[in-house]
């Protein structure tokens, strides 16, 4: 692999991580302001109505794909959405801390869709990479505390956030597999744009319901910062390292995910995480950097 190309990827999955994370925070400050699902939809809307003046003006027009095209980034924003709202739904019927440890499975899952789709081999360091991972995310999700991690049950709830797992870890190798030269940002474009319709549907239209003059202004500017940073640049980050690094090296930062949560939640006040959390914390970052550098 070139490495200008590499090192570019790596910091673009590194923006997109750390953004992606602060949406956590962020989105509990509005959750019980606004439904999830037309929370998401909002800020994709946002976002493409953000988005659509800097596409004209790099491109000189709207850049419409094909019919054929339009239906591949749909199915990319399938993967996208359909995570969330799987998420929602298995949040109805299971624990943050169920969803969180099956979160830490993408990885594994989307090193088995980069093999079919785009015969990305897995190697001994590739394997031992994500075995550390995994352990390093689990170790973080449950603080150290190895007696929790024994006594959980997973339920329907949990079946149903698994279903939201495979597709996440479809999202990165079909980003790649569908990508034939087209820049990035047209790519996050009509993802944002086909992912509108997807929300839609999933909220069951429960838009044109929501009485907008009882939710507070902070929350509309908070939504503004999701569309912004957490949907229109991490979505761009992501699928550029996508197409840069392959499927397998942008999954493998999902194990970041619970790390970077905390962190960030100690940045704004929130106290710093127990002292048994950290082995978790430089096992993850061993196990990124060692399936990082496995094939260069």
């Amino acid at each position: 692999m070139n490495k200008s190309i590499y090192y570019k990827g790596q910091i673009q999955i590194w923006i997109a991580s750390l953004l992606i994370a602060t949406s956590f925070p962020v989105g509990e400050f509005v959750a019980n302001d606004l439904d999830p699902g037309i929370l998401n939809l909002l800020r994709f809307i946002t976002a493409v109505i953000v988005y659509t003046p800097f596409i004209i003006w790099k491109y000189n027009s709207l850049f419409f794909p094909s019919i054929k095209k339009i239906l591949s980034y749909s199915l990319i924003s399938f993967c996208l959405t359909g995570f969330f709202w799987f998420m929602f739904e298995s949040l109805k019927h299971t624990t943050a801390l169920n969803t969180g440890t099956l979160f830490v499975l993408i990885p594994g899952i989307a090193a088995i869709f980069s093999f079919f789709l785009l015969k990305e081999k897995m190697g001994s360091a590739k394997l031992l990479a994500l075995l550390f991972g995994f352990i390093g995310a689990i170790w973080v999700v449950f603080k150290g505390d190895i007696s929790s991690l024994l006594n959980m049950k997973f339920n329907i709830g949990d079946l149903i956030f698994l279903c939201g797992c495979f597709l996440m870890a479809l999202y990165a190798p079909l980003v790649k597999k569908i990508h034939s030269g087209e820049p990035a940002a047209i790519i996050s474009y009509w993802t944002l744009i086909t992912g509108c319709f997807w929300l839609l549907l999933f909220s069951n239209f429960k838009l044109f319901e929501v009485e907008w003059s009882s939710i507070p202004a902070s929350t509309f500017l908070l939504i503004g910062y999701l569309a912004v940073f957490t949907t229109i640049l991490s979505t761009l980050f992501f699928q550029s390292a996508a197409i840069n690094l392959g499927g397998n090296k942008v999954a493998a930062y999902t194990y970041l995910n619970p790390s970077l949560v905390v962190i960030i939640n100690w940045s704004i006040g929130k106290g710093l995480p127990a002292f048994q959390v950290l082995p978790g914390v430089i096992i993850v970052l061993f196990a990124t950097i060692l399936l990082q550098r496995s094939d260069n």
